[in-house]
């Protein structure tokens, strides 16, 4: 898929991650741009077109998807992170995670599939983690949503694929957002991260792996997960 000249809408574009990817398919040509948010107010970014968006909402889904029937490429980015254990955790915020990065990402996927047929099949790009390979002790509602967002995306890619609608996964560790802002690490530049992954469409490629740790962490998946958390977290 050729970026110039493409219809985009990001999801959950007025921060972080999605304001960068908004901006990167600005500069790489897209002849538009829909940056939707739940507050389009908080749209600061020159060139888009603000769409309300709620992914929970499905009036709001299905409204948005009306306006904006033209698109050929979507990107699926909105997200949240509640840091809830699964144990003792406040049950309505891992709902939120579940019902925020798969039925959010499920529904607009499927309000949006009818135009990316009928505007030639296109691309869907859901940003998803490297957690969603892996557990981490205070945050494995973000895990477990992750991975089923995940799972998600290999699914729809199989289903979409006979409108020849390429479906993408992202995967990284932690970018430079607010939404990392109390964690310590090295983080992506989120410009870098948004370019990797429009490159990635752009070569028709199912899963981009930003950086060493989501490589890492992918390939690990063939071995002994026991190995994997003794040498990350003790754990015995």
């Amino acid at each position: 898929m050729d970026i110039h000249g493409s219809v985009a809408l990001v999801t959950g574009a007025n921060r972080g991650l999605g304001r960068a990817t908004a901006q990167h398919l600005l500069e790489r040509g897209a002849c538009k741009v829909y940056a939707a948010a739940r507050r389009p107010e908080t749209i600061d970014l020159a060139g888009v077109e603000p769409l309300e968006l709620d992914v929970t909402d499905p009036t709001k889904v299905q409204r948005a998807a009306e306006a904006a029937a033209d698109v050929t490429l979507l990107v699926n980015n909105a997200g949240t992170n509640t840091w809830q254990p699964l144990i003792d955790g406040d049950l309505d915020q891992i709902r939120l995670e579940v019902e925020t990065h798969l039925f959010g990402t499920l529904g607009v996927t499927r309000a949006f599939a009818p135009s990316l047929r009928d505007n030639g099949g296109g691309a869907v790009l859901n940003v998803l983690s490297a957690m969603s390979w892996f557990a981490y002790p205070g945050d494995n509602a973000y895990h477990v949503a992750k991975a089923a967002a995940w799972a998600l995306t290999n699914g729809v890619r199989l289903e979409l694929a006979a409108q020849r609608t390429l479906v993408v996964g992202l995967h990284l560790g932690l970018a430079d957002t607010d939404m990392s802002a109390a964690i310590e690490g090295d983080k992506a530049d989120p410009a870098a991260v948004a370019k990797a992954a429009l490159d990635g469409v752009e070569a028709g490629a199912w899963e981009v792996l930003v950086d060493d740790w989501s490589r890492s962490i992918k390939a690990s998946l063939a071995e002994d997960p026991r190995d994997f958390y003794t040498a990350t977290f003790g754990v015995t």
